[in-house]
């Protein structure tokens, strides 16, 4: 029986998805992409799931895309199989996302891995968009989110030359949250997720939210958003719970109404 292309599991109330492709370096196929989709929208549909993990292996979180299917491929199917478009559903996804992210990260494994909320990069993992070299450009946000995440001189300059950023290079200019040993990459990723799976959900969410709308919005109309978020927050059981606790000494137990 073929290995599944993706790997998930339920940690507590932390999903894991890890992409299971090792030979081809996690290379995004349409099939894997699929399956990837279909993972986190189950498990955001859960409601015992309050954080995911999304990651690959220690080689490669997704080394790009699928060259022979990108190869086979026409203008025309590639508009008519609406895959991009599929991609973009991530960010329908409420429950906040962890990329954990070590070895190769490029190309649309990049793009897919800005999906995210935050990443959690090894010491050893590399970024890029290396599409030019292929004598085409990211096509799944790439030019839009990298340069959102680290600024337009260095987006320029990885787009247009190819190059790959370090761990840390990365940490600096603000693409990835936390860079770990290599052996903690998935380890750490989990306790990050297992940190914002003990929150509230409902204020969790709101906040996912309201941070993703600070690039889409005028500072004016993003205020205004926020404050509606936390009016709406208070309303919730969970923030009745949180203050409790708080003034009696005690951890909350949030129920996520």
């Amino acid at each position: 029986m073929a290995e599944p292309n993706v790997l998930v599991e339920r940690n507590g109330r932390v999903g894991v998805v890890l992409m299971n492709r090792p030979k081809q370096l996690n290379a995004l196929s349409a099939e894997l992409m699929e399956s990837v989709v279909s993972s986190l929208g189950e498990l955001d549909a859960d409601p015992g799931i309050r954080a995911i993990v999304l990651g690959g292996s220690e080689r490669a979180f997704a080394a790009g895309a699928d060259i022979a299917e990108l190869s086979a491929a026409t203008p025309v199917t590639l508009y008519e199989n609406r895959r991009l478009e599929r991609w973009e559903s991530i960010r329908a996804v409420r429950t906040p996302i962890v990329a954990a992210v070590s070895g190769f990260c490029l190309g649309g494994g990049c793009e897919l891995a800005m999906l995210c909320d935050l990443i959690v990069a090894s010491e050893d993992a590399k970024f890029g968009q290396p599409e030019i070299n292929l004598g085409v450009l990211p096509g799944a946000g790439g030019t839009q989110r990298l340069t959102r995440a680290v600024g337009k001189a260095i987006a320029m300059d990885m787009i247009l030359t190819g190059r790959m950023l370090s761990a840390r290079e990365a940490l600096a200019h603000g693409l990835v949250a936390r860079v770990v040993a290599r052996e903690a990459w998935l380890d750490e990723a989990k306790r990050a997720a297992a940190e914002i799976a003990e929150k509230g959900p409902v204020a969790v969410r709101l906040a996912k939210e309201a941070i993703d709308q600070a690039f889409e919005t005028p500072l004016a109309a993003g205020v205004e958003l926020e404050r509606r978020s936390f009016f709406l927050a208070r309303a919730s059981d969970d923030a009745e719970e949180g203050l409790k606790a708080f003034l009696e000494k005690r951890k909350p137990d949030f129920t996520g109404r």
